[in-house]
C-alpha cells in the first residue's frame, strides 16, 4: 500500500470516527432508548459474530423477541440469546437462528467470496468497520449476501464480485442500500 493509499485510508477512519462521535452526541442524554435499540446494540457486542454471520429480530409484544438468521458457530446462537434475555423488559426470547452446517467447502467459498468483495477499490470503507454492514452468508455452496451498502454501484459492484467466486453454485444479492 503505497503512502497516499495509507493516507487516504487514515483519513477516511479519522471521518468515520468523527461521524460516529456526532451521530452518538446528537441523541438527548434523558431519551430512553427503545427495545429494538437495545436488541440490536446487544447483538452488535456478540464477540464471535463476524462477516460470516447474520442474525435478525423482530419484536412483538413490547415484550418479546424473535431472532432470526444465520450463524457459523453454535455459540453464537446461544450467546445471542443470552445477551437478549440480560435486557430489561425482555420476557420471551423466540430463538430461530439457524447454525450453519460445518463444511470445509463452504467455508473456501466464505473466504473467497470475502476476498473477492473486499479487495475491490472502494470497499475498504465496509471492510474497516468493527461489524461489517455487507453479511455473507455460506449454505451448501450456495451464496446469500445480507445487510447495507452506500450505493447501487456498491450493491452490483458487490454482487459481481460473489458470482467470480469459482465453486459457488448460487448468488442470492439481498443487499439493502442505506
Amino acid at each position: 500500500m503505497g503512502k497516499t493509499n495509507i493516507r487516504k485510508t487514515l483519513i477516511l477512519v479519522a471521518l468515520l470516527v468523527g461521524l460516529v462521535g456526532t451521530a452518538s452526541a446528537s441523541i438527548p442524554k434523558n431519551q430512553e432508548r427503545t427495545l429494538a435499540d437495545k436488541v440490536r446494540h446487544e447483538l452488535l457486542l456478540l464477540p464471535y459474530y463476524n462477516v460470516f454471520d447474520n442474525i435478525e429480530f423482530t419484536t412483538k409484544d413490547q415484550d418479546t423477541v424473535v431472532l432470526t438468521g444465520q450463524v457459523t458457530w453454535p455459540v453464537v446462537k446461544t450467546d445471542a440469546e443470552a445477551a437478549v434475555r440480560s435486557i430489561k423488559g425482555v420476557e420471551k426470547i423466540i430463538n430461530n437462528i439457524e447454525v450453519l452446517p460445518l463444511s470445509r467447502f463452504d467455508d473456501s467459498i466464505r473466504w473467497a467470496t470475502y476476498r473477492a468483495i473486499f479487495s475491490r477499490p472502494g470497499f475498504e470503507k465496509y471492510a474497516i468497520q468493527g461489524v461489517s454492514p455487507i453479511r455473507i452468508i455460506v449454505k451448501n455452496g450456495n451464496v446469500t449476501l445480507e445487510g447495507y451498502v452506500g450505493s447501487q454501484l456498491d450493491k452490483t459492484m458487490a454482487n459481481i464480485a460473489a458470482r467470480s467466486v469459482p465453486g459457488a453454485f448460487s448468488v442470492t444479492d439481498n443487499l439493502k442500500i442505506g
